[in-house]
C-alpha cells in the first residue's frame, strides 16, 4: 500500500470520482424533460461525494470525518434518486443497480474510515 500524499491517492475519492463518472454518464439516458429535476440532483449529488472526501482530507481529522458523513449522506440520496430514475425510466435500471452496488461498496469504506477516525 503506497503512501497517501493527497486526497487522490484514497481510493474512496476515486472510487467516488468513478460513481460520479458513470452517473454522469447513465443521465444521458433519461429525457430532456428531466434535465433540471432529476438528472441535476443525480449530477449535483454525484459531486458532492468525492467533492467532500477531497475537502474534509485536507482539513483535520474532525473535518475529515464531518466531510466523511456528509459524503455518506450524499451516496443516500444518490441511491435515491437512482431508484426513483429506474422506476420512472426502465433503460435506467440495469445501470443503476450497478451503480447502487457499488455506492455500497464506498459508503462501507468510508463507515470504515469514519470508524478508524473515531466517529
Amino acid at each position: 500500500m503506497g503512501q497517501i500524499r493527497s486526497y487522490k491517492d484514497l481510493q474512496i475519492w476515486q472510487r467516488g470520482m468513478e460513481v460520479a463518472k458513470d452517473v454522469y454518464l447513465l443521465t444521458r439516458l433519461l429525457p430532456k424533460e428531466e434535465l433540471f429535476c432529476l438528472v441535476a440532483q443525480m449530477r449535483r449529488a454525484a459531486i458532492s461525494i468525492p467533492s467532500n472526501i477531497a475537502e474534509g482530507h485536507v482539513k483535520s481529522r474532525a473535518h475529515f470525518r464531518n466531510h466523511l458523513s456528509t459524503a455518506m449522506g450524499s451516496v443516500a440520496e444518490r441511491e435515491t434518486q437512482l431508484l426513483l430514475g429506474s422506476y420512472l425510466y426502465a433503460q435506467t435500471q440495469k445501470s443503476a443497480e450497478e451503480l447502487m452496488a457499488r455506492l455500497d461498496e464506498l459508503n462501507r469504506m468510508m463507515r470504515a474510515i469514519v470508524q478508524k477516525l473515531g466517529g
